[in-house]
Formats: C-alpha cells, structure tokens, sequence
C-alpha cells in the first residue's frame, strides 16, 4: 500500500512483489551484522541468478490480505490450492510440484526450517502466519543448492518482524465481515551500553474470525454458526552485538502458536456447492483442530574480516495438534466421497437418515530440532573473482501418531442413539524419526560481465519408524546429491540474461522408505530469463522446464490408502513474466501511480500411465498426458495505485484459470472411473478484484478500510479432502494503523 511521497518510489517497486526481488551477496551481509536470509530484500537485483520475489509486509498488511495464498498469487510460477478461504492451511506449489500441504516446498522462518517435521512428515498443518510477517522471500529456479530438503519445488522464507533501530511502538488492527479480528502490535527498540548494541521486541499477533460457513440443522440438533477460528501469537526477539574489536552478534527469538478452528474435511455435493457454497452439513458441527506451535533459535554471527562472516545457529520447533473431524461414514456408499458424488449415504452426513458417523481424533505430536552454519568468503584467484558460500546442517525431527476413532450411532430420523469409542491409538499408533547431515558448497565467479554460479548439496537422512500396534519396524537411509550450475550475464542497457540447470529431490517418509520402498522423488529443472529495472519500469520474462521422475502422491490424511508411493513420470514447462511501472517515480512529484502485471503460462502433463494411483486417489487413472491436479494452465495478477498527499487507493485483481480436482482430468464426479468420487471434476477459474484505501490522519496515524471479492465471486476451489468447496465471499473491513 502507499503512505506518502517519500514511500512512492519503493511502493511502486513492491507492489505486487514483482519489482522487489533481490538476493544477498557477500558483501551486503559483511555491511550489517542482520541475519543471513534467502534474498536479502530488494537489493542486488540484477545480481540474481534465477527467479524469486520479496513481498514486502507493509503492501498486503495495510491491504488486510492475511492469506498467504491470496499474498502469493501476485507471484509468477506459484499456484495454490483454497481450502478453507482464510489460508489457515496453506497448499502451495512451485513450478507444477504437488502442493498438497505444501509439502513439496521448503517452508521457512527467518531461515530456519519451520514445517513441523520435513524429513518425516513434510505436510504442513502449521505454516508461519504472512499477517505478522515483515516479509516473504520465495525461491524458485535457483533454490535447489542451498535451501533443502524440499529441492523438486522451491523455498518459501517468511521474515518476522525486525527489530526497530529506534523505540518504536506499533499498532495494526482492522474489525470486519463475520466478525473477524486482525491484530498486529509490538514494541521494541535498540540500546547502545558500555557492553555494546542491544535490542528487543516484544510482538503480540491476533487473527479471529466467526467463519463464512452455516452448519445445518440435523439430528434434533439447531443450526451452528460456528466455523470460525481464534490465533494467538506472541513472539519475543533480542540481540546483542558486543563493543569488541572483533564484529559479532547475538541473536535469540521465541514464538508460541496457539490455533483453536471448527474447520471441517467435508464439502458438498455438486448441486449444494453451486445453490448454497457457505453451506456444511450437519455432521460437521462437532468438527474442530487445536494445536500450538513452540519455535525458537539461537545464533551467533561473526566477521572476522571484511571478506568472510560465518552464522551458526541452533533451533527448537515443537508442534502438536488433533484434528477431531468426520472421516467417513458407515452406510450409504460407506464413504463420504462416494455419498457426495452419488447421493448414497448422504442423508447421514445431514443427519437426517440411519448409519454412522465416523470421527477420527487425528492426534499427532511433531518436533524438528538442528544446528546449521552458513558462511561467506570473498578471495581472488588471478583476475577472476569469488564469492564461496557453504553451509552445513544436522537436523533431527519426529512425529508420534496416537489416534482414534468414535463412531456414532444415528436412528432412522437421524437422531444419536449410540456411540462407540475406539481405544486410544487403535487407528494409528506409530513414531516416526529422521536424522539428517546436509552439506553444500557454493561459488559465484564473476568474470567480466559474466557471473557462473555452481554448487552441489548433499544428504544423508537416516529414517526409521516403529508401529506399535502391528509391531512393525524399519530404517531407511537415503544418500542425496543435488548438483547445479546457474549464470547472469549483464547487458549494456541495464539488463541481465540468467539462466540455470538444478537437479532437485524431495524424499518419502520413513515408513513410506522402509516398508513400501517408495524412492525418492527427483527432478531436473531448467529455467532461462531476461530482466530489466529503471527508476520507472521493471519488467522480467522467464521460461522454465522441469522434468520429473518417480513422482511421490502424498499420505497427507486425505485417502484410504495411508501411505505415499511413487507414481509416473511428468513435465512441466511454461513461461512466467511480470512488468512494474510508476511515470512517477523519479519525477519528485508527491503523485504516485504504481502498476503491475503478472503472468504464468503452464503445461504441466504426466508422462506416463498410472494404474494404482496415490493415497489420495488423485493420480489414479492417468494417461500419458494427463493435466496434473491443481496447476491451471493460465493466471495472472494486475494491480493500480494512486497515492497523493494523505490518502492512497489500491485496485489489485487476480485471475485463475481452471484446473482438474484428479489425473483423470474430468467434469464430473459421475464420471470418475478410479474411486476418486467426490475429489474428481473440475475446479473452476476465478476472478477476483480487491478494493482497499488508506487516510492519514497524521505523521502517526492512518486510517485502514477495502473490499475483497468486490464484486462476490465464487467458485469450487478444491476437493480435497472430502469433496468440493468454494472461496470466501464479498468481505469487508475497517481499521487503523498507529506508529509512535
């Protein structure tokens, strides 16, 4: 969003995140003693050997977008999966992998690995929340050397809020449609003492909401608005840089998480979803997800000369939740999937007819604990010059199933007359472990106007699981190699051509490794580009390919299967581009008028026949040339700013074409062949236009108001898990922003 004129210029470079890609050289990070991120921000643009985008907090806060997907779409070569229209469960892909859970991405938080456990179970529950975040780096083409163990995709760093260099207090808080309450706040400042700089922050982050979604009357039981959430988190940052001779920082940080949603696995039938999309049936009422998240890290940063800084850093994540929620039933089709695409059994799922309904207390406990250092090195050999990055990491995670179902009884009206409990752990009581050693080495060698980057990862991850209700066990190890080679080479007329060829990898989890052989999953990526920055107009065309081999079909929790397996083979190539232009932004004047385009263009095809299909049954049934689920073939964002003195209006809209719920890429469910049901048909396009202004009452405060989904589009936007479900509708909200 933009404030006023000496913001213009660097809003016109951050809308929409296109113009505001970046990557820390060496020598950036010898000027502060800041953390070592992903990209670095905005600078070093045309140093970037591949593609990324840096989206700066203050642009989607002051336009309210907390939804991670919503934020991302503006970025060209990323697509996302709705599911529950508030983003509380993230489904994000890059480049064509499988977004289911964002599992095929590295997830990070001030460049520490934050997904609950990524080596043994990389499908994300918890994703860091974009509404607290000072700013998200995504990493596509050039990702697969440094960041891991997710390389097929590409990485995804959130940035927490920095700690101030002067006292600071802020305070962000917005009140709208159903009652949702966003609140952002935090205050922190830096010292100067006889021990040298400290600083701190203390931030507390608030997100509420009463839900977009009505609960049938069923079973005697009255209708329910209750499909909301409540989101706490507190966070706490400190460092310290010692007043010695020698440049050192330390730098400590807690968060806690606390989530509490009524959300539910279960769509609606095809004829519900289009007369009444806020609709859930009876059955759903009982639906809910609790969990909390502890992350914290330690690290030590040290320069002992002007060309080599080393940081080493120590992490704890710990994250528990229960999915309490509708599983299946007994009756009908014995499925929900197959009652939503048949009508068979599905007057028990709206408790109106006889048969069971079968909870599933989905209880699980992950923890991911490691030491990781990085470093930077600067040296010359003849005339070439070297910038050698290298890093190393040991991580350990785990997670422990204990799970149950409770089935429940109802009568011929639909009515409880019985329940049934099953022993705690009876459906899944196992552990989990992973043990990792990652090694890589980089170097940027520049000759000329020619930049060469190669690099090679490598990974050890030893695995192993225990059932103890099967009394079943196994290990697994897996060696890694990831080499690379990416370039930059500088034109004349402010422009750079980049290009790279990565092999990526993304691995099973143990049991999947151990007891079903499942291999890992690997990738060849190629990406070719131009790019161009001026004051006024920057603009970026890339073109990429990756071709994928012993693709894994996830266990994330939405089959009857209950384990990964490989399935095929795919390609995906395509072509994404983005232009940023403000007439101006280098005239002094104090009117500002930032545009934007985005754009991808996809193919994304299985190359061969799959004949078992993945635990989720949406690769069942594929032929060679079958559309991968959920990457449509076409999106593009668009946005317009005007700014002049206090106020500013945002015009930002987003298109997504449709895609395919399954591999067999039909309509219908009535035409699935492959036990898909409900998960089979189309997923519709989207357009969508967001409204949003800002006043400001003064150097201290500004006032904060808009419109999402102008004009109350709506549409099947996944169906997974059980069945389709649409976006959230029309919104609006109020609010104000103070700094002091």
């Amino acid at each position: 969003m933009i404030e006023t004129k000496k913001n213009n210029q660097a809003t016109s470079f951050s809308l929409g995140v296109l113009l505001s890609v970046g990557v820390l050289s060496a020598q950036d990070a010898l000027e502060s003693l800041g953390t070592d991120t992903v990209l670095g921000g905005t600078d070093g643009l045309l140093e970037l050997p591949g593609s990324g985008a840096y989206l700066t907090g203050n642009d989607f806060q002051r336009k309210n977008f907390t939804n991670v997907q919503r934020i991302l779409r503006e970025v060209p070569g990323v697509y996302v999966r709705e599911e529950d229209g508030f983003g509380n469960f993230p489904n994000i892909s890059l480049r064509g992998g499988d977004g289911t859970r964002s599992e095929k991405v590295t997830l990070m938080e001030d460049g520490i690995l934050t997904a609950p456990a990524p080596y043994s179970a990389p499908a994300a529950y918890y994703s860091p929340r974009a509404g607290r975040m000072s700013g998200i780096e995504v990493l596509k083409g050039s990702s697969q050397i440094k960041y891991g163990p997710q390389t097929t995709g590409g990485v995804i760093n959130f940035l927490s809020t920095e700690i101030p260099a002067e006292e600071t207090f802020h305070t962000r808080n917005t009140y709208g449609t159903y009652n949702t309450l966003v609140s952002h706040s935090y205050y922190g400042n830096t010292i100067d003492t006889q021990k040298g700089r400290v600083g701190f922050l203390l931030e507390l982050f608030h997100h509420r909401s009463d839900g977009f979604r009505r609960i049938d009357a069923g079973g005697g039981l009255p209708t329910s608005d209750r499909t909301g959430f409540t989101l706490t988190e507190p966070m706490v940052k400190v460092f310290w840089e010692p007043d010695t001779p020698l440049r050192q920082r330390f730098e400590f940080k807690y968060g806690y998480s606390s989530f509490d949603s009524d959300e539910s696995y279960i769509g609606l039938t095809e004829q519900d979803v289009r007369s009444n999309p806020d609709r859930r049936y009876a059955a759903t009422r009982f639906d809910n997800m609790l969990s909390d998240q502890h992350r914290t890290y330690l690290k030590y940063r040290i320069e002992p000369t002007a060309s080599f800084n080393l940081e080493l850093a120590g992490y704890y994540n710990q994250f528990g939740r229960n999915w309490a929620k509708v599983d299946d039933i007994v009756g009908g089709a014995n499925s929900v999937c197959g009652a939503l695409a048949t009508g068979n059994g599905l007057d028990i799922l709206q408790m109106t007819g006889p048969g069971e309904l079968v909870y599933r207390n989905n209880n699980r406990d992950y923890a991911a604990h490691g030491l990781q250092l990085t470093g930077h090195y600067q040296f010359q050999t003849g005339s070439l010059d070297h910038t050698l990055s290298f890093g190393a990491r040991y991580h350990h995670d785990d997670v422990r199933r204990f799970q149950n179902d409770e089935n429940i009884v109802l009568g011929a009206t639909g009515n409880i007359i019985g329940r049934n409990v099953g022993a705690p752990g009876s459906q899944g009581n196992r552990y989990q472990e992973s043990d990792a050693l990652a090694l890589w080495v980089q170097d940027r060698i520049e000759i000329g106007k020619l930049t060469l980057i190669p690099g090679l990862r490598y990974e050890n991850v030893d695995q192993s699981y225990q059932d103890f209700n099967s009394g079943e066990s196994g290990s697994h190890t897996f060696d890694l190699l990831s080499p690379g080679l990416g370039f930059n080479y500088k034109l004349a007329d402010s422009g750079v051509i980049y290009g790279g060829i990565y092999r990526g990898l993304s691995i099973p989890g143990p049991r999947s490794a151990a007891r079903d052989g499942v291999d890992e999953e690997e990738s060849t990526g190629y990406e070719l580009g131009y790019r161009y920055q001026s004051p006024k107009v920057s603009y970026e065309v890339t073109g990429f390919f990756t071709d994928f081999e012993n693709l894994i079909a996830t266990d994330a929790g939405l089959g009857v299967i209950d384990n990964s397996q490989n399935v095929g083979e795919a390609e995906v190539f395509g072509l994404e581009a983005r232009l940023a232009y403000d007439p101006f932004a280098a005239s002094g004047s104090d009117l500002s008028l930032p545009m934007y385009l985005s754009a991808t263009w996809t193919d994304a095809t299985l190359t061969s026949a799959i004949t078992g299909g993945g635990s989720d049954d949406i690769y069942a049934g594929a032929t060679d040339g079958s559309e991968i689920p959920y990457v449509p073939e076409f999106q593009a964002a668009a946005g317009i700013g005007l700014a002049r003195g206090p106020w500013s209006l945002n015009l930002d809209l987003t298109f997504v074409g449709e895609s395919f719920g399954t591999a067999q890429n039909v309509d219908s469910p009535l035409e699935d062949t492959a036990g898909a049901g409900a998960r089979a048909g189309r997923i519709d396009d989207l357009f969508l236009v967001d409204l949003t202004g800002t006043y400001a009452l003064n150097e201290n405060v500004t006032l904060l108001s808009g419109l999402n989904n102008l004009f109350d589009e709506r549409g099947i936007t996944s169906r997974l898990a059980r069945g389709p479900r649409t976006n959230i509708g029309r919104t609006a909200f109020i609010g104000f922003e103070a700094r002091f």
